[in-house]
């Protein structure tokens, strides 16, 4: 088996270490310089990472390779969720298979290129498209499986006029037969939103697959279905997560902690989105809150919490770098989160919330890894250095240099 050998690496911990890498594994971890951690490979199989910070290959628990990219397709609405809905509407029927692959392979990429290689998306199947973005993302999985694990969720819509829950719940099926593996959708938007809940979640039970729904993605404390979905994880034997939660954030710091106690001991994992939720939430309402769920009372009562990207350059945030280092750096000024907590964010936790097994320098971990010039965590999360490298499956994907030459421009008092 074809050894490979990092070389003078930190750790998060400050420690320099050699990391060897066989196959898909880390095999061993040792202090840099350690002669048991040369190999009798030829040379250029040792990679130099002095001056980089390895750790775990970074993970998107939340995004819509779907939508990325069309923010310049729709007419500039009025910044909140639901005109970003209504706009996106509008160009659904001009969507191509190979748009919407194109576009989602373009973002792959670039995940992978910033240090991602496990992205779960989000996946429209409603009543105008059917499955065919699914379908289109399937392929897209297929093509770049070498590259990156694709989770796709199948994001349904509820009944439309005239409809019925049959109708809602075959969509759902048809999504996982054509190749989804998690039962997604946004009840808090729907007619009757416990019912629409509850739909999904029995679907998900029923087919033995996760479920990931959009919950409470508003700043009105009256809606409240993340205790009843709670309430539901008890029941069933799935993987359940719930996405935005913006509600708890707004309710009374007792009911939060209340409501956090409760997701806790049902293991729900939440995912905070505090992009799209900073450019969605609270333009109406003054003075202007942050529209992010309640992390601290979530993390305090032991729920597990991940950060993701969610929308980028679409109707629902029109910026965004597909960067999880981005997402880290708003989950500390928005969502108030030491730079060491919100790595985890979008690194260990994230990686245990959509289910796949532990990866980073540590023996016998699968040796998913990213290096990045940087002295700590915090410069990390700080400066984001495009300086990287890209493991997936013990395998380089990614190497992004900088060329640091060029003129020097000499400052005169």
């Amino acid at each position: 088996m074809a050894a490979h050998l990092l070389r003078g690496a930190h750790l998060a911990s400050g420690e320099r270490v050699d990391v060897r890498i066989e196959g898909e594994q880390v095999a061993a971890v040792l202090p840099a310089g350690t002669p048991d951690s040369s190999t009798d490979e030829p040379a250029g199989s040792s990679t130099d990472l002095t001056g980089y910070l390895l750790a775990g290959a970074f993970v998107e628990p939340h995004a819509h390779l779907d939508k990325v990219f069309t923010a310049d397709r729709v007419p500039t609405g009025d910044g909140t969720l639901a005109g970003a809905m209504a706009g996106y509407q509008t160009i659904l029927a001009d969507a191509s298979d190979a748009d919407v692959q194109s576009r989602a392979r373009r973002a792959l990429r670039t995940l992978v290129s910033n240090g991602t290689t496990a992205v779960r998306s989000h996946v429209g199947c409603g009543r105008l498209l059917g499955v065919r973005a699914v379908l289109s993302l399937v392929a897209v999985r297929e093509d770049l499986r070498d590259l990156v694990d694709l989770e796709l969720v199948a994001h349904v819509g509820g009944p439309g006029a005239g409809e019925t829950w049959r109708v809602h719940r075959r969509r759902l099926t048809d999504a996982l037969d054509a190749g989804a593996d998690v039962v997604g959708g946004n009840p808090s938007n729907e007619a009757d939103p416990v019912a629409a809940l509850e739909e999904c979640v029995a679907v998900a039970a029923e087919r033995g697959v996760p479920v990931d729904l959009h919950v409470d993605e508003t700043t009105d404390p009256s809606m409240l279905l993340l205790r009843r979905l709670a309430v539901l994880a008890t029941q069933v034997g799935v993987p359940v997560t719930a996405s935005h939660c913006v509600s708890l954030g707004f309710q009374d710091p007792g009911v939060a902690a209340d409501v956090a106690a409760e997701v806790a001991a049902a293991g729900v994992s939440v995912v905070t989105l505090p992009a799209t939720n900073l450019y969605l939430q609270g333009r109406r309402t003054w003075p202007r809150p942050r529209g992010l769920t309640a992390v601290d009372a979530l993390l305090a009562a032991g729920v597990r919490v991940a950060a993701g990207g969610d929308n980028v350059r679409d109707p629902f945030n029109p910026a965004g770098r597909l960067d999880p280092l981005e997402t880290a750096s708003l989950a500390v000024t928005a969502a108030h989160q030491s730079p060491e907590r919100a790595w985890s964010m979008i690194g260990t936790d994230a990686r245990a919330v959509i289910g796949h097994p532990p990866a980073g320098p540590v023996p016998g971990a699968r040796a998913d890894l990213v290096a990045i010039r940087a002295d700590s965590v915090g410069d990390a999360v700080a400066l984001a250095s495009a300086e990287r490298l890209v493991w997936r499956a013990g395998r380089l994907v990614a190497r992004t240099a900088v060329d640091r030459s060029g003129p020097v421009h000499e400052v005169t008092g």
